[in-house]
């Protein structure tokens, strides 16, 4: 048993055996329970599974903070909001994808659950290296903050521009070396067609496959930001990767109240780039400025919440305003 004891890249291994039984639990439980079969899930469903995920997480944050303390505590939370808060951006990606391979909303549940599965893998794949590097190399913290910094005021200035997906080079790429079928075969990837040349039947990919390729190609690229603003707040490879995962795992659930009015939320990306540039900012800050002390936790989660919240609520003024004013001939 003395295994279960061990650290693991700083953390004991019962630790992380804990969480990934708590992600196989919740994984099982949504697809072989709540998604047996294939049915478009209603915005009332769709808050109560999320409220229910949310509740998870934050129950989850609070035996990181009873068992490594409150400053880790306060590390998880913080990496949580703002993962959840840069996913609403990932949703109307999201959404962008499924009405471009025209995937009807019964059958993107599911195609959302194993693109969070393969999440899932490929962020445990980008932090784990991130983590080797940041260990190897701390200089590279700076690199991140900069990163931030520049994503932030970027955002802050960029206008809106439509995700080409019909033009992605994967998509391209993949559409001229497998046999795709022009049309969805329930809520299959794979099917077996005759070829159009030979007659023999082949296996070929359905457009919910290609939805779901570039559906984790554009995590990946949302992971760009995402993984460096973790690190920026704690190189604690147990609290980068579980609070990430925490905030991933209720995407599926939240997508299908947020894709509805995602254009409430147009107001929200000012916020957050508010906040790429206030994490990585802090680390200049804690090193040149408090002369090597830490940030204090609370405040960078006080700050990281109220953002979000103040981006939040003005979109939904905004917006609300927006619709209700007259419209002028």
């Amino acid at each position: 048993m003395e295994f279960l004891f061990a650290d693991w890249l700083g953390t004991p291994a019962w630790f992380w055996l804990a969480f990934i039984a708590l992600v196989i639990a919740l994984t099982a439980f949504d697809l072989g329970i709540l998604n047996k079969e294939n049915k478009e899930m209603g915005i009332g469903e769709s808050l109560k599974l999320s409220a229910l995920y949310i509740g998870i997480a934050m129950a989850f944050g609070g035996w990181v903070w009873a068992a490594k303390g409150g400053e880790a505590g306060l590390q998880y939370y913080t990496g949580f909001f703002i993962e959840k808060a840069l996913s609403i951006d990932n949703i109307f990606v999201i959404s962008l994808i499924f009405a471009t391979f025209a995937i009807p909303p019964r059958y993107q549940y599911r195609a959302l659950l194993w693109g969070i599965v393969a999440v899932i893998v490929l962020r445990g794949i980008m932090i784990a290296g991130g983590a080797a590097l940041v260990t190897e190399y701390e200089w590279l913290l700076y690199v991140f903050a900069a990163f931030l910094v520049f994503t932030g005021i970027k955002m802050l200035f960029a206008g809106d521009k439509p995700m080409d997906v019909a033009g992605n080079p994967v998509v391209k790429w993949l559409s001229r070396h497998i046999p795709i079928t022009n049309e969805l075969h329930g809520e299959k990837f794979f099917v077996r067609v005759p070829d159009t040349k030979t007659g023999k039947l082949v296996l070929a990919a359905t457009p919910l496959f290609l939805a779901l390729v570039v559906i984790n190609l554009a995590d990946l690229v949302f992971a760009v930001d995402s993984v460096p603003a973790i690190f920026a707040i704690t190189t604690d490879t147990f609290i980068v990767y579980t609070s990430n995962i925490m905030a991933i795992l209720g995407l599926r659930a939240l997508y299908f109240a947020l894709s509805a009015m995602v254009h409430r939320f147009h107001y929200l990306k000012y916020a957050l780039a508010l906040v790429l540039v206030f994490i990585g900012s802090k680390i200049f800050v804690a090193d040149f400025v408090l002369g090597g002390d830490k940030f204090p936790p609370l405040v960078s989660l006080g700050v990281t919440v109220g953002l979000i919240a103040g981006g939040i609520i003005w979109s939904l003024v905004k917006t609300r305003e927006e619709e209700a004013a007259p419209v002028v001939p």
